[in-house]
């Protein structure tokens, strides 16, 4: 297929554009979520360990929007792994595969910790799941 990766034409293909689309998918979940907080959602007890309850105060709403711009670009680089957006990106920087792997790894270990059964069982739940997504793209393309 022209422009997609190289290991496109791998028996490993299909299974590595499904974690990718998964953790799309989980990540756009997150960037909504973090958008609506931005936007001034009363969702606080469920964001950043409910730290703050109801409404963001106006600088975390402002980290909300970084948060969802940085979870963007982090699933721009997964998609790319698989080939499916951007392939010369991770092309021709293949290291980048790993920076999904460790934000998402480092984010299922801090949800894993919450105190809150809700906060465990969404966000640990959803971390895990990206977590695992990046790293099985990883070990595929770079194994």
């Amino acid at each position: 297929r022209l422009g997609r990766s190289r290991h496109r034409r791998t028996a490993d293909a299909p299974v590595s554009e499904t974690a990718a689309i998964l953790f799309a998918i989980v990540t756009g979940l997150v960037i909504a979520f973090q958008l609506a907080l931005a936007a001034g959602a009363p969702w606080g007890d469920y964001a950043m360990g409910g730290a703050f309850s109801g409404r963001l105060p106006a600088p975390m709403r402002a980290a909300a929007v970084i948060q969802a711009a940085v979870l963007a670009g982090v699933a721009v680089v997964v998609l790319s792994g698989a080939g499916l957006v951007a392939p010369s990106l991770v092309e021709s920087t293949p290291w980048l595969v790993w920076v999904p792997v460790a934000l998402s790894g480092v984010a299922a270990f801090v949800h894993g910790q919450a105190r809150r059964p809700v906060s465990l069982a969404i966000w640990g739940a959803l971390s895990l799941l990206s977590a695992l997504a990046a790293l099985f793209l990883g070990v595929v393309l770079h194994g």
